[in-house]
C-alpha cells in the first residue's frame, strides 16, 4: 500500500515541491509504528535499501510508485530512523550503491545562517557554494545557493543527466539558502541551479560561490576544492606581514594576461607555462608587483575582466584554479607580489548570473535609478542588504585566504561612491538625508578595507577613485575609507597633458608639472599610467610625444623618469617600457618585435629596468613618500627654460637625491642649482645616456659643489643639463 498521497507524488516527479526533504529520505510513520523511506533515482528498475552500521536492520526492498525513479518502503522494525545505502539496478542489470542524498542533516548550521543573514560571515565561501566534503565517512559535495524568493531551486549536473527532478534542495528555515549533500559528486563535475523563481518560470543559474566555471562560450560551474594546494610561498607570507607597504618600495608592473605573451597569434599561454617567462622579465626589469587585470571569471572577453560572472572563481582561460594558484606561489618565490583588480561596483545582465537570481533584484536594485549603470550596461549591487554585503566583503577574503593575493586594486571607486555618478537630474534616487552620497557603498567599503587590513596584515587595497573624495586612505575611525593607497588620477592626467605639449609651449605650463604636490600629503598616492591610459584612441605613450622618434622617446623616457622620482607609489602598464607604438589591443601580444627595430625600444626597455633598480636600492625614493620631510623642490620656478629640479630623501636623511628635468630639447650648459649639503653629487642617472637612446650629454660622473649659495640653499654647483632629459644625482659622504 503506498502511504505517499497521489498529490505528494505529483510534487515529487514534476519537481514542484518546495520542501522535498519532507517526503524524501527516511521518516518515521505517522502512527509511530515504524519508518517509511523514499527515494527518487534516476535509471533505477529495482532498489533495495541496506542498512550502513546497524547491520541487524533487514534489508528493505522499496517498490515503485512511478516510471521517473520513486520508490518506497516501509519497515515495523524499528521506529528510529538510521543511516543507509541505496542499491539500485537498472534496466540493464547493472548495480550501484550510494548513500542517499536525502539522508543527510544540513550542512549549514543555525550560527552560519545567522552570521550570513547580518552579513558577518567572513567565511560564507566555506559554506555556500560547492564544498567537497566526507560526511559520515560519504565523500560527496553538499551543494547551497541563497535564492530566498525562488519556489524551488535543484542541482543540475551531468552526475543526474542534467534533470532537476533528482537533486531538489530543500529550503533552510527564512535564511533564503537552500541546501543538499549529494554522496559520489566529486571535483570536476558540472553543475548548475535551476531555479523555479518568484514568477514560477525556470532558470538555469550559474553557482554565485562556483570556484570554477567551464570556459566561454559555456558556461557550467564546475566543482573544485581550491582549498588543496600545496603553498611553498611561507617566507614571502611572512616578510608580508612584517612590511609596512607605504614605506616599502612599491613599482607596480600591470599586466594583461592574455595579451602580454601568446604561444600562437591565437592561442594564450597557460597559467603555468607564463610563470617562468613573466617571472624572468618582471625580475630583469626589476618592478616588485605585477597587478593583473581582473582574473576572475568573466564571459565577455573584450571586457578585460571588468564585467565578472564568477566573483569567485579564477578565469578557465588560463587553466584550472590550481593553476593560477601555481602562478602565485611561484612569483611569490621569485620575491614579486601580485596584486589583482577586483570589481565590486557591478556586475553584466547575464541571465545564467547574478542578475534576477531567483526572479527579483536580489544582488541588485529593483529600482534602475538606483540598480543600473547607464554607461556601462551593468548592474549595481546593493550594499545595503546584508547577504549581498557578505558575499562581497567574503570575496576580497577570498582571494586573499585561498589565493594569497597581495593586494587588490578596486575599480571604480567614484561610480560607487556617488548616487548621481553620470545620472542627469531626475535619473537618480538621493540618500535618506538628500545627498547624493551612497551611504551603503561607504559602509561597506570601509568594511571590507578594515577587514582585509586586520586578517591580511601586509595586504593592500587601491583605490581608483577619481574624484577629490576626502580621506579616502584615511582609516575609518578617522571618517575615511581605509583603502591603503589611492591612484592620483590628477597627477596622470596633468602629466600627461604637460608631455604632449610641443616643448616650445611647455614654460607656460609648468603648473601642470607641479600642482600634484599642492595635495599630495592629503592621501597615500599612486602614480598611475595604467590601461586606461592607451585604449579608446588615446593612443599609446610613444605616439603622444610631440617630435620625431629621438625626441619622442627622449619625452617618454623623461616621463617614467619623473614617475618614478616623483613621491608615491609607481604603477606602469605593460607596453609603455619599452614603447609601444600602437594603441594596445587586447587580442593581440604586445609587440616585442619592436625590441629588434633600432635603438630607441630596446634603450628605452634598459632606462626602464636601471630606473627600478635605482629606485629599489635608494631608500630616499619610497621610505617617505608620504611625509613632509620626504620631498622639497629646489626649484620648480624656471619656466623660461622648463626646468624643474627637487631633492628625495629617506628618513634618516643620510640617503639624498636630486632630481633634474630639462623638458626641452635644448642643451643646458653651465646651469646652477643650489644644494642642501656640500661635497661631490655623483650623477647615478642620465636618460640622455647612448645606453638608452641618447645624445650622451652629461656630467662626466658627476659634480662637486661651491660655497655659493642659491636657491635658499647653503651651496650649489653647476651641471650641464641634457636635451629632454631627466638626471638624478646622489650626495656622496
Amino acid at each position: 500500500m503506498m502511504i505517499l498521497s497521489q498529490a505528494e507524488l505529483e510534487s515529487l516527479v514534476n519537481a514542484t515541491h518546495g520542501h522535498p526533504h519532507q517526503l524524501l529520505g527516511m521518516h518515521p510513520l505517522g502512527d509511530g509504528t515504524g519508518v517509511v523511506a523514499r527515494a527518487l533515482v534516476r535509471d533505477a528498475a529495482r532498489v533495495e535499501l541496506v542498512p550502513c552500521h546497524e547491520k541487524h536492520q533487514p534489508t528493505l526492498q522499496m517498490q515503485r510508485l512511478h516510471e521517473a525513479g520513486l520508490f518506497e518502503g516501509s519497515t515495523h522494525d524499528t521506529t528510529r530512523v538510521y543511516a543507509y545505502d541505496l542499491v539500485i539496478t537498472n534496466s540493464q542489470g547493472n548495480v550501484r550503491r550510494t548513500r542517499d542524498p536525502y539522508a543527510f542533516l544540513p550542512t549549514l548550521g543555525d550560527m552560519d545562517l545567522y552570521l550570513f543573514g547580518q552579513g558577518n560571515e567572513r567565511r560564507i565561501y566555506e559554506k555556500l557554494g560547492a564544498q567537497v566534503r566526507v560526511i559520515d565517512g560519504v565523500q560527496g559535495t553538499s551543494f547551497a545557493v541563497w535564492a530566498p524568493s525562488a519556489q524551488r531551486v535543484s542541482v543540475v549536473g551531468d552526475f543526474n543527466g542534467w534533470d532537476s527532478r533528482y537533486h531538489a534542495m530543500r529550503l533552510l528555515a527564512a535564511s533564503g539558502v537552500w541546501e543538499i549533500f549529494i554522496p559520489g559528486v566529486g571535483e570536476g563535475a558540472l553543475y548548475k541551479y535551476e531555479v523555479r523563481n518568484a514568477h514560477g518560470t525556470l532558470v538555469l543559474k550559474t553557482d554565485p560561490y562556483g570556484f570554477f566555471f567551464e570556459a566561454a562560450p559555456k558556461n557550467a560551474s564546475i566543482v573544485w576544492n581550491p582549498g588543496k594546494f600545496a603553498w611553498t610561498d611561507d617566507e614571502w607570507m611572512k616578510r608580508r606581514r612584517e612590511r609596512d607597504p607605504l614605506r616599502s618600495p612599491l613599482s607596480v608592473y600591470e599586466v594583461h594576461l592574455g595579451s602580454w605573451r601568446k604561444k600562437t597569434t591565437v592561442e594564450s599561454y597557460s597559467y603555468r607555462d607564463i610563470a617562468g617567462l613573466l617571472i624572468d622579465y618582471v625580475r630583469r626589469m626589476g618592478f616588485t608587483h605585477v597587478e593583473f587585470l581582473p582574473l576572475s571569471e568573466h564571459a565577455f572577453y573584450p571586457s578585460w575582466g571588468y564585467q565578472i560572472t564568477g566573483f569567485y572563481s579564477p578565469t578557465s582561460r588560463f587553466g584550472v584554479p590550481d593553476d593560477f594558484q601555481y602562478l602565485i606561489n611561484s612569483l611569490h618565490e621569485a620575491g614579486i607580489g601580485v596584486i589583482m583588480d577586483w570589481v565590486p561596483a557591478h556586475f553584466p545582465r547575464d541571465e545564467w548570473a547574478l542578475a534576477r537570481f531567483d526572479g527579483t533584484a536580489l544582488y541588485e536594485h529593483e529600482d534602475p535609478r538606483k540598480g543600473a549603470h547607464q554607461d556601462w550596461g551593468t548592474l549595481i549591487f546593493n550594499y545595503g542588504r546584508h547577504e549581498v554585503r557578505n558575499f562581497l566583503t567574503a570575496n576580497s577574503l577570498f582571494w586573499c585566504d585561498r589565493y594569497h593575493i597581495d593586494g587588490l586594486r578596486v575599480d571604480a571607486v567614484a561610480s560607487m561612491l556617488y548616487l548621481d555618478y553620470s545620472r542627469r537630474d531626475g535619473e537618480w534616487v538621493p540618500n535618506q538625508f538628500g545627498g547624493r552620497e551612497n551611504l551603503e557603498a561607504i559602509s561597506f567599503l570601509r568594511e571590507f578595507n578594515h577587514l582585509v587590513h586586520t586578517e591580511f596584515p601586509g595586504a593592500i587595497t587601491i583605490a581608483e577613485e577619481s574624484t577629490a573624495w576626502p580621506q579616502v586612505t584615511r582609516p575609518p575611525y578617522l571618517g575615511g575609507l581605509g583603502f591603503s593607497i589611492k591612484w592620483n588620477m590628477g597627477w596622470m592626467h596633468d602629466t600627461l597633458g604637460y608631455f604632449r605639449r610641443d616643448p616650445v609651449y611647455r614654460k607656460y605650463h609648468q603648473n601642470d608639472l607641479t600642482f600634484a604636490m599642492l595635495y599630495h600629503h592629503h592621501e597615500n598616492f599612486l602614480l598611475p599610467l595604467s590601461h586606461d591610459e592607451v585604449v579608446h584612441g588615446k593612443g599609446s605613450l610613444l605616439s603622444r610625444m610631440p617630435g620625431d622618434d629621438w625626441q619622442g622617446f627622449a619625452n617618454l623616457r623623461t616621463l617614467l623618469g619623473y614617475q618614478w622620482l616623483f613621491p608615491g607609489k609607481i604603477l606602469l602598464f605593460m607596453g609603455g617600457e619599452f614603447g609601444q607604438r600602437a594603441e594596445w589591443n587586447a587580442n593581440e601580444e604586445l609587440h616585442w618585435w619592436l625590441l629588434r627595430e633600432g635603438p630607441y625600444h630596446a634603450g628605452l626597455q634598459r632606462f626602464v629596468e636601471d630606473l627600478n633598480r635605482l629606485y629599489r636600492n635608494e631608500p630616499a625614493l619610497w621610505e617617505c613618500d608620504y611625509d613632509m620631510d620626504g620631498f622639497s623642490w629646489v626649484d620648480c620656478s624656471d619656466h623660461e627654460n622648463s626646468v624643474l629640479s627637487f631633492l628625495r630623501q629617506n628618513r634618516a636623511a643620510d640617503n639624498c637625491l636630486l632630481a633634474i628635468l630639462n623638458l626641452t630639447p635644448v642643451v643646458r650648459h653651465h646651469y646652477r642649482v643650489g644644494l642642501p649639503r656640500a661635497g661631490y653629487w655623483a650623477e647615478v642617472l642620465n636618460s640622455d645616456a647612448d645606453y638608452y637612446g641618447g645624445s650622451n650629454v652629461g656630467n662626466l660622473g658627476g659634480v662637486t659643489t661651491q660655497d655659493y649659495r642659491v636657491h635658499n640653499r647653503p651651496c650649489s654647483a653647476i651641471f650641464t643639463l641634457p636635451p629632454m632629459s631627466v638626471m638624478v644625482f646622489r650626495w656622496e659622504s
